[in-house]
């Protein structure tokens, strides 16, 4: 997100200041946009989120063009799979997406099974498949591009960490301190700490998950990125295919260390995904990974747009597994506000922190 915005900024003609921007961790070893699923999708609840993919789905495949970078898009779409007590839900969050024209279509346990034969139709009332404009990419390549792309533009990356935020200046680690008209926090899930070390309460928080790489003997055929009702999740990744799920209550604790939960595999996702999928009952794990989200514990929803008591302070974080996917979007539309003093592109004045201190969520349902 941060480099996003960077890019944006270097690149608007109108823009005659510079950037600098402080990352902690260069290598990405902790990165959620290194460490995550880099897929992207229309079927939300929240028309805005709907708004910022359709922008992200559109500069992806312009990526060559614009970043110089083949980010190995592939669009096989979303299925979304509801069981009676989730099929109002479903067709709630349908009726929003078909509004802001998404190509979306339910399908009934019998139209399903037709067009995906692979599945297993068992406690399915309705489906929600998303025919275009989703999928997954890659998305480190996405942030490596950002990054290199602003820097020959001119940004200036820092190796350092933010200990101190203060209206219109950051305390460094190393003890320097850098002053700034406007200071974007863009720090992932730990935003909310940084927020922090300025008194400002900010509800976002590192929230691990973890997504196992497994093989299987004869693949089903095509695959969409699938969601079954219990929140497990799974799609193609190469040759192989990945899955992962929601932490059981109890185990989503902030903060946890970045360790795979081997026994979500076990207890959760091969169960889920092999009654689901009879093709992968023989499915064996080959690979492993955990990553946070940056877990926006208000509503779920990005927090963009600036502080309404500190000018100098903007938001562009609590994304909830969203970021990279709307990474293009935020970024334009952070920039638009540095530069022009407001959104040109997208209007993201819903998600601005007023709606926090007014206690007043825009609760996105479907959080994968």
């Amino acid at each position: 997100m941060g480099s996003s915005i960077a890019w944006h900024l270097k690149r608007d003609a109108n823009f005659t200041g510079s950037v600098t921007v402080i990352e902690r961790d260069p290598t990405y070893a902790r990165a959620s946009s290194a460490l995550s699923a880099s897929s992207i999708r229309q079927q939300f609840s929240t028309p805005l989120n709907i708004h910022l993919s359709r922008f992200g789905i559109g500069f992806l495949r312009k990526a060559r063009e614009l970043l110089d970078v083949d980010l190995g898009l592939k669009e096989p779409g979303y299925l979304f799979l509801a069981s009676a007590s989730g099929e109002a839900v479903l067709k709630a969050n349908n009726a929003i997406q078909k509004g802001e024209g998404c190509a979306v279509e339910l399908l009934d346990p019998a139209a399903l099974q037709a067009r995906f034969p692979w599945i297993s139709t068992d406690g399915i009332a309705r489906a929600s498949h998303g025919v275009a404009n989703e999928g997954w990419f890659d998305g480190p390549a996405l942030m490596q591009a950002f990054r290199r792309k602003a820097r020959e533009l001119g940004a200036k990356y820092v190796a350092d960490e933010v200990v101190k935020l203060a209206p219109g200046a950051v305390t460094l680690r190393s003890g320097g301190r850098l002053e700034a008209s406007t200071i974007v926090l863009a720090a992932g899930p730990w935003s909310g700490e940084v927020a922090a070390t300025a008194g400002v309460a900010l509800p976002v928080e590192p929230r691990r998950r973890s997504v196992f790489v497994f093989d299987v003997r004869e693949p089903p055929g095509a695959t969409p990125l699938t969601i079954d009702p219990s929140g497990t999740w799974f799609r193609p990744e190469g040759r192989f295919y990945i899955a992962g799920t929601t932490p059981a209550e109890g185990n989503d604790a902030p903060g946890a260390p970045l360790e795979v939960q081997h026994q979500e595999w076990d207890d959760m996702v091969w169960p889920t995904i092999a009654h689901r999928v009879p093709a992968f009952e023989a499915a064996k794990v080959v690979n492993s990974w955990a990553g946070y989200y940056e877990y926006n514990t208000f509503d779920q929803n990005g927090i963009v747009g600036r502080h309404p008591e500190i000018e100098s302070l903007i938001f562009a974080t609590g994304f909830s597994g969203h970021g990279i996917q709307q990474s293009p979007a935020v970024g334009r539309g952070v920039a638009e506000l540095i530069v022009h003093g407001s959104y040109r592109t997208l209007d993201l004045r819903p998600f601005g922190y007023e709606r926090i201190s007014a206690g007043k969520p825009i609760r996105e349902l479907n959080v994968v």
